[in-house]
Parts: C-alpha cells; structure tokens; sequence
C-alpha cells in the first residue's frame, strides 16, 4: 500500500510517499480501507520537529482517518465488514491507504452523513463541543472565537450562535473573514489589523468568552476583553506559543481560564457521536476548505503552515 512517511523532522518537503508494507487485523481490530485522512496543525509541528509530543521516527503520520470496514481480526464482530466508520489511530499511522485499529475506536457514520464531513468532524466536532459545554454558553453571552476560520474555530462559531449567544469571529485575512461571516458572527474581525480589539469594544463593549486556538499576542489582546466573570478556554496554540496570560492576572480581572481541553475515550468517543448527530440532524457543518490527494501530503503541511487554508484540511485516499 501507500503510506506517507516522516523519517526526519524538518520543512514540509520531508514527508515523502511510498510503498510500505499492508498492515493485517490482529485480534479484536478491524482493517479500514482509508478514503480520507484527517490533517491537524499539531501534525506540522510534529514534522517540524518542535511539537508539544515526542515520537520516534520513522513514523506515518496521521491520527484520524475515515473510510469502510474491508476485514476484522478475531474476536471482532464480522459485522462491521462494509460499515463506514471513523476512527482515531492514538497519534499515528493516519497518511496512508488502509490502517488496522482496535474495534472498540471505531465509530460509525450515520447514513445522511458524508464520509469527508465526518473526518473533518471526528476531532474538531469532538473538540468543539467539549469546549462549548465547558463554556456554559447562555443566550445572550458575548462569545469571542479566535481562528474562527479554522476546523475548530468554524465549528465553535456555529455551536455559539445555536445557543444564542452573539458571536464575534476573529480571523486573518479577508477571504477568513468573510467565511466567518457567512457562517453566521454578527461581528468577523481581521486580527492582522492592530485595531481589531477596539472594534470589539465598540460594538459590543466586552466579551464574556473567549474561545483561544491561537495563543500568543492575539490571545492577550482578547483576554484584556473579557469583562468580570468572563471565561476564557484556551486549546490551541496557532501562534506558537500560549498567551503569557498568569494565574494571578486572571483573579485580577475576575476571570477564569480553562487551559487545554481533555477526556476519557469514552467520554471523546461518545463527543464525536454527538458532532455527527448534530451533522445527520443538519444543525452542524464542517467546512472542508481544502483536499489533497495522499501523495501531496507534503503540498497539504505547507498550505497549513502558510495560513492559506479555511477550515478543515483533508488528505484523499
């Protein structure tokens, strides 16, 4: 089959295509015939060598992956060949035309659900429930969504504006923000423009949370308009690094930071089903921004790294 590896840290041009050996069902797994692969940021920053998680190489990237059930190991129900599914691969293995994963990670698609929707969903739906629910969003909160172009940042803007709340997207770039719009914000800002937080404040005064994807300077500007009682969920780190943002800053201010956002598999397992629900029930709509086929993995990492995608970026098997 082929898989696409990643045998030494560096730019893009690293992760090189070839064939590799076909992987077989072991007891209790089941073998997926891969038609997408998911694409995270953290994955470009693993390439590079400067992640948050330490692997060892060689290695096939890719944590998430969709496709149908072809073969079961024993002790797997043979039902489940010709089932579509979604799955996580617990963090490798992804970039590639089959995968081998044990049943009990398999999640299965709802029929008025698309396969490529349902990869985009399976860690950004997941993510972004669990950050709305942590959140407590109520009618009528000021709810400020940082990338909000992004797989997580789309999805958040939706789960936001369901609950009533007014929701704020900021993003770079023009085409980002008109898509921020489009999905429903009653304000889209350009954080490229140094007076985006004075816009916030003008239309809405503060806010009273702040979803943070991207860290850094843009995650302190939003943090300083968050009003007392205000909370702040931080996931990811976009910019690099995470805002400078201390414990004691944010008892001043009478704010409350939530730093990462966590689970048992279970409890993830049971976050995607729901994002797909939400999908089959039209009320959730991932945006696939971009596709590349499995052989342009290296294509698909500098698009990412270049901040030229809008939500979701698919490989295509």
């Amino acid at each position: 089959m082929r898989a696409v590896w990643l045998k030494e840290f560096g730019g893009p041009e690293v992760l090189v295509a070839a064939d590799t050996a076909e992987p077989v069902a072991g007891p209790g797994q089941a073998l997926i015939e891969v038609e997408f692969a998911n694409i995270t940021f953290i994955e470009t920053q693993i390439r590079s060598g400067h992640g948050p998680f330490k692997v060892e190489l060689p290695m096939i990237l890719g944590n998430g992956v969709g496709g149908v059930v072809s073969s079961v190991g024993a002790e797997a129900d043979a039902g489940l060949v010709g089932r579509r599914v979604v799955a996580g691969l617990g963090g490798s293995g992804g970039y590639a035309e089959r995968a081998a994963v044990d049943v009990g990670a398999l999640i299965e698609v709802p029929e008025a659900v698309e396969l490529a929707d349902a990869v985009a969903l399976l860690a950004d739906g997941r993510t972004a429930t669990l950050l709305a629910r942590a959140a407590g969003l109520r009618a009528g909160d000021r709810v400020l969504v940082e990338a909000a172009a992004g797989g997580v940042g789309t999805l958040l803007v939706q789960l936001a504006g369901a609950s009533g709340a007014r929701v704020i997207g900021a993003a770079g770039g023009t085409r980002k923000v008109e898509l921020v719009r489009d999905l429903g914000a009653e304000m889209a800002v350009d954080y490229r423009d140094p007076g985006w937080p004075d816009r916030v404040r003008e239309t809405v005064g503060g806010v009273d949370v702040v979803f943070d994807g991207v860290g850094g300077a843009i995650s302190r500007e939003a943090f300083e308009l968050l009003d007392r009682g205000g909370r702040m969920l931080s996931y990811g780190l976009a910019s690099g690094a995470w805002a400078a943002i201390s414990d004691e800053a944010a008892v001043e201010r009478g704010v409350t930071i939530l730093r990462g956002a966590g689970g048992t598999p279970e409890e993830l397992r049971a976050l995607t089903a729901g994002a797909l629900a939400e999908a089959a029930a039209g009320r959730l709509r991932p945006v696939i921004g971009q596709r590349f086929p499995l052989d342009r993995a290296a294509d698909a990492h500098e698009a990412i790294q270049s901040r030229a995608t809008v939500g979701k970026t698919l490989l295509e098997v």
